[in-house]
């Protein structure tokens, strides 16, 4: 009777918020969307769609043997599959904002769990590839800069978070601050502006913030992230 009572009084406090729903949801559009486009895939591309994966996968992977070098995927296997699943979900992140959903990114413990994940693999990395002398380059150039290297470390997660974070959160307070002023006009000139106030002012703003600046974002994160974990390895 006793745990009875405390799994219903923990089950009673237990709240989910609206950003881990919209996160499921995320993760969800991504497995089977997975799932759907790697079905039946040929040693040979002969579908549009294996094709289609295969370009982006050769994007991506120029990318990252661009940034990080060609032994990338000798020393580090898994940061191809990574840094394409952390750009698809954050992209998405900002891109379900257009559906009504609230956008997992305009919470700030999204992007700081982005960013600690980001973090931690920099130091395995450097670890990996330095093992303990990785934590002597705190003291470089010289020892009496270990204080302002340690302030440094702790500008990594913070720069990774409040900058997808801010500029995100910026452009959903905008368009709310938008339709508001759009709603107040519309109530003055009714049959008139309707049309011109939901189509031609809101559509480019929504191209700009949810498309462009979320993809936009989603791209920094992946660049800085490879460019924070190769100056950690070299």
């Amino acid at each position: 009777m006793k745990y009875t009572q405390w799994i219903i009084t923990f089950a009673n406090g237990f709240k989910i918020s609206e950003t881990v729903v919209t996160s499921w949801i995320i993760m969800a559009i991504l497995i089977i969307a997975a799932l759907l486009l790697t079905r039946d895939l040929k040693p040979v591309p002969t579908t549009k769609r294996q094709i289609l994966l295969e370009y982006a996968i050769g994007a991506l992977r120029n990318l990252v043997h661009g940034n990080m070098g060609d032994d990338v995927e000798k020393r580090m296997p898994n940061m191809l599959p990574y840094l394409g699943s952390l750009f698809l979900f954050f992209t998405l992140s900002n891109l379900i904002g257009l559906l009504g959903f609230k956008s997992p990114t305009t919470d700030v413990d999204t992007t700081l769990a982005w960013a600690l994940m980001t973090v931690f693999l920099i130091y395995y990395q450097g670890m990996k590839a330095k093992g303990i002398g990785y934590w002597k380059g705190l003291m470089e150039p010289i020892p009496v800069m270990l204080p302002l290297n340690i302030v440094s470390e702790f500008a990594t997660p913070i720069s990774l978070t409040f900058r997808p974070f801010g500029n995100i959160l910026g452009g959903t307070v905008i368009m709310g601050l938008l339709y508001q002023l759009l709603g107040f006009i519309s109530t003055l000139i009714p049959n008139v502006t309707i049309p011109f106030l939901q189509l031609v002012i809101p559509v480019p703003l929504h191209l700009y913030f949810d498309l462009f600046a979320g993809c936009l974002q989603a791209f920094i994160f992946i660049m800085l992230t490879m460019v924070f974990v190769s100056n950690a390895t070299e």
